[in-house]
């Protein structure tokens, strides 16, 4: 609802009187959160496609003042919009009723009348089943016993309009496989499945048993129910235990800070730290901007929505008190651009982190964004420098990831575009020879694929000691539907951008080994990180998939790298196969027993599509560990940048294993320690460090196997770090209740 003019004079004169009372750090956060309260009332539902709720209201309202026929073409977007936003039941209603006149009319609809009836009805099982009446099965795939829905009404009814579909037209791919999924739903797949649209359950089975991840979000209470947003895993207040900061894209959800207590449970401490009033932001990245020993981090705002999406984002700094404060104005990084993505690096080692923003323009709009570069100052402050040194890129920017990709000291940057060729810039120092710092040399490295792609990864993940590249596939459609997914699990011809492995060569080249190493696949990427599941040294991939359209309906996936040759899909073995939409995902040691835990924000872009979220507890495999956190003296403080590689002993010979510093994907934050899966290594024999900037190499010989330390830059010795281990929910039989916030 809009706020009349003066309730707005009103909310302002309060604004100010409050601001002046407030201690500057406080008034900062004040003032942002403010504007954030302005911009959601200036929403227009007419022109954003995303506000649901409102448009319904909207479009409601004018139903009055149409002719007839244009009167039942608002009905039909009115019964669409009303699906959108969660009104399932009364969308339902509405189309039912439409059914006559759109027959009379012979009116041709695109997607059928019957296709949103089985869709809407799909929905309907699983709002009551999977989020009234959630378990931790619910809606995982391939779906199993444990979640069939408990009321069939919703599934069993769509099924009579998916065959309806599929009668008409047999080789309706979205139809057919949202026809297997409902089959799921009701416990009768693949027996009951039609023979001619079965989609056989062999496509389903992984090819490697990893070993089931619970989800423990539930009995911690973590399992916050939202739309589609980020996630960083990190330990915000220093205690030895990684908390979670958590966002969502609505206008008005607030972010959301989740402190560890070290005991197996968490709590919320979100209005404790100062953070209330900062809404909004579908991605978040962290680092110690400031150098001063404690995390921050920044929101971005505004993506996917065009002109109406040019939103501020927020820099939020750690006050080492146990408060945040905005302090995005005061720092100089005050801007209104759609943004998606954004990464810190230090670009001319100076010592302090950079900040790359990478904004949004769409493709026949003459609204530009160009992305940012926001050079640190040291003081606290940045300046904006990206025309200069050559990054202010223009596209529809989706990705953006740091990485020292040919290993001459000097970090460089690629840059993923959605409907564009990609960048990859070299830096080429702080005084090039000819024009700027940053050269894009995308086409002679051969990484200006894929056309379509979204987010993106600098890694090691055949640990060569030469950094790989990852970008996925996506393709930009509002009707996106799961179609293309189902091709590719059949192996049917599709023409669905795919996901591009990069093989770093060593030359400044890359070659693309995404066929032979099992990556060639359509996923729509949308969230994601790299992981090491079982600890054997080598990452492992996780992609949350999806798309706006509540038809794409698709798997989340996992890939384990079997020692940098192939990734096997471990789907469905590790159960981590959400069909809702899969967004931030973080990665890191949260009860500090020396392996890799999973949270993941599940939940869209309509106001409708809400799905609580994931906490995937990594049950062990009994391989060896170690975990390094850096700090930069010279460097960073975060040490981001910094490359690190453990030799270890085995019983089949010697081995490398290498890391680079960094937050992980371009979708979701990851704890900055280096937690080092170390497979069955009998002996760490040395562990070398190069900071940014550094010419020198750092080496820690003959190190402990399964321990924690401090790795301080110019320091001879590791520092021990005391990690007290612990159980997850140790009371998750019943003694915690599902956030359903």
């Amino acid at each position: 609802m809009f706020y009349s003019t003066l309730s707005l004079i009103v909310v302002s004169l309060a604004a100010c009187t409050a601001l002046e009372q407030a201690p500057p750090s406080a008034a900062n956060t004040q003032r942002m959160a403010e504007r954030l309260q302005q911009i959601a009332h200036n929403q227009n539902p007419v022109s954003n496609i995303y506000l649901n709720d409102l448009r319904v209201e909207h479009f409601s309202s004018r139903q009055e003042l149409l002719s007839p026929l244009a009167r039942m073409r608002g009905r039909i977007l009115l019964a669409r919009e009303r699906l959108r936003a969660g009104q399932t039941q009364a969308s339902i209603d509405e189309f039912h009723q439409l059914r006559p006149e759109l027959e009379q009319r012979q009116v041709r609809m695109q997607p059928s009348l019957d296709m949103l009836l089985g869709l809407a009805y799909l929905r309907l099982g699983e709002q009551v089943n999977c989020l009234e009446g959630h378990t931790t099965a619910s809606c995982l795939f391939p779906i199993g016993p444990d979640g069939v829905h408990a009321d069939p009404h919703g599934s069993r009814t769509a099924l009579d309009y998916f065959a309806t579909v599929l009668e008409q037209n047999p080789d309706d791919l979205t139809a057919r496989w949202l026809l297997n999924i409902a089959y799921m739903t009701l416990g009768g797949y693949p027996d009951q499945v039609p023979p001619q649209w079965l989609i056989a359950p062999a496509l389903f089975v992984s090819e490697y048993d990893i070993g089931h991840f619970p989800d423990i979000a539930p009995f911690l209470r973590l399992d916050l129910v939202s739309l589609a947003g980020g996630s960083i895993m990190d330990d915000f207040d220093n205690d030895g235990f990684l908390d979670l900061m958590i966002s969502a894209w609505g206008l008005h959800d607030q972010l959301r800070y989740f402190r560890n207590q070290g005991d197996g449970t968490f709590v919320e401490r979100t209005q404790e730290v100062g953070l209330t009033g900062i809404t909004g932001g579908l991605q978040l990245v962290h680092a110690d901007f400031d150098n001063d020993g404690w995390l921050d981090f920044l929101a971005v705002r505004g993506a996917w929505q065009g002109i109406d999406g040019q939103h501020p984002n927020s820099l939020v700094r750690n006050q080492g008190d146990g408060t945040f404060a905005d302090v995005t104005e005061a720092a100089g990084l005050l801007s209104f651009h759609p943004t998606q993505t954004a990464a810190w690096a230090d670009v001319d080692s100076d010592g302090l982190l950079d900040l790359f923003v990478g904004n949004e323009t769409f493709p026949g709009l003459n609204d530009v964004h160009p992305g940012e570069l926001f050079h640190n100052q040291g003081d606290g402050t940045f300046v904006e420098k990206a025309a200069s040194l050559g990054l202010a890129v223009e596209g529809f920017v989706k990705g953006a990831t740091w990485g020292d990709f040919d290993n001459d000291g000097q970090i460089d940057l690629y840059v993923s575009r959605l409907m564009g060729d990609n960048f990859l810039f070299h830096n080429r120092g702080a005084e090039p020879a000819e024009g700027q710092p940053f050269a894009d040399v995308a086409g002679r490295a051969g990484v200006k694929r894929p056309h379509e792609s979204f987010p993106t990864w600098f890694w090691d993940f055949d640990n060569d000691g030469w950094l790989d590249l990852f970008a996925s596939g996506y393709h930009y459609n509002p009707d996106l539907n799961a179609g293309d997914v189902a091709a590719d699990y059949m192996g049917l011809p599709t023409d669905a951008e795919r996901a591009r492995l990069f093989r770093n060569r060593g030359n400044g080249t890359f070659a693309d080994v995404s066929q032979t190493h099992h990556l060639h696949k359509v996923l729509y990427t949308m969230g994601c990180n790299y992981v090491d599941l079982d600890n054997d040294g080598w990452l492992d991939l996780y992609v949350g998939t999806g798309a706006p359209s509540l038809r794409s309906v698709m798997p989340n996936r996992m890939f384990r790298n079997a020692g940098g040759h192939v990734f096997q899909d471990v789907t469905a073995s590790g159960g981590f196969g959400h069909l809702q939409k899969g967004h931030g995902v973080a990665v890191g040691d949260l009860d500090n027993d020396g392996d890799q835990d999973i949270y993941a924000v599940i939940g869209g872009a309509y106001t409708g599509d809400t799905f609580q979220n994931v906490l995937f507890e990594n049950p062990g495999h009994g391989n060896r560990w170690i975990t390094l956190l850096l700090e930069g003296t010279q460097a960073n403080r975060s040490a981001i940048g910094a490359r690190v590689e453990v030799q270890v002993e085995t019983a089949e010979g010697a081995r490398s294993i290498h890391r680079m510093v960094s937050s992980g994907a371009s979708f979701g934050a990851s704890s900055l320690q280096q937690e080092i899966g170390l497979g069955q290594a009998t002996a760490i024999r040395e562990i070398s460090v190069i900071w940014p900037g550094a010419d020198e190499v750092q080496r820690f010989a003959d190190v402990p196997l399964d321990r924690a330390y401090r790795v301080r830059q110019g320091e001879a010795a590791l520092i021990p770090l005391v990690r007290k281990s612990m159980s997850l929910a140790p009371e998750r039989d019943g003694a915690h209740s599902p956030a359903h916030n």
